[in-house]
């Protein structure tokens, strides 16, 4: 399932860009423009994905789990207490954001599939299928670089696209949220062995709630050792004398 997946998600993101750009683009001297295209409706195909799955119920909920995951991290990065009302001051976009490498990854692979230029179908096919990890390796690093330079005037230019696209992919959390957030931050620290900020939140923390034996027991029929024997039935008419 897990090759599946990977193997339609480059096909759509990568391989049917290209095609539709080698289609509407047509002459060896557009190499350029063609990559340009692809780029678009590479960008296209991805922001119409969010939009449509942002439409889901499900989907809207996960988006404002993870604003409350950015806030609470913003938190914990300024040295706040991990409280609602400290966590609800901060923005649900962040820089780290894997919304945010992917939007890298889709600016870098319009600059290098341009160099490529075009080619015979099949090394643009196999250029696009070697390239992505190379391409998530160097935007995985500028992700990096632009977290220790944040003020970097190139670097806001470069991320400022991914924080846009996070309008979609993150969504204002209720405080049940954000504390789920804070929860899972705080016993992220402790099993890493890091101090919890002073003054953090200490919420009320139960199991999930399993089924007991006694509803196991009621929900499946027992098992033919668990029931009691029957006896056979007795004959309505007397054996044959010998």
């Amino acid at each position: 399932m897990l090759a599946l997946t990977l193997a339609a998600g480059v096909g759509i993101f990568f391989l049917l860009p290209l095609l539709i750009a080698s289609v509407t683009v047509s002459g060896p001297d557009h190499g350029f423009f063609q990559s340009l295209v692809e780029g678009l409706i590479r960008v296209a195909i991805f922001l119409g994905y969010l939009v449509v799955i942002s439409r889901s119920p499900d989907i809207a909920r996960v988006f404002q789990y993870h604003g409350a995951e950015h806030m609470t991290i913003h938190a914990l990065e300024a040295g706040d207490p991990l409280t609602v009302g400290e966590v609800r001051k901060y923005p649900t976009a962040h820089q780290r954001c894997g919304t945010e490498f992917l939007v890298v990854v889709i600016l870098l692979s319009i600059i290098a599939f341009s160099l490529v230029g075009r080619q015979e179908p099949l090394v643009m096919i196999a250029s696009r299928i070697l390239l992505i990890p190379v391409i998530a390796a160097v935007g995985y690093e500028i992700l990096r670089f632009g977290a220790r330079h944040r003020k970097n005037p190139i670097m806001k230019v470069l991320l400022y696209p991914g924080l846009l696209v996070q309008m979609i992919t993150t969504k204002q959390p209720t405080d049940d949220m954000i504390e789920v957030a804070i929860v899972s931050m705080e016993q992220a620290l402790v099993a890493d062995g890091e101090t919890v900020p002073a003054g953090s939140g200490e919420f009320e923390q139960r199991p999930m709630d399993l089924p007991t034996p006694a509803d196991t027991a009621t929900d499946m029929p027992a098992s033919p050792a668990a029931q009691p024997p029957v006896a056979p039935p007795l004959p309505t008419d007397p054996p044959p004398g010998r």
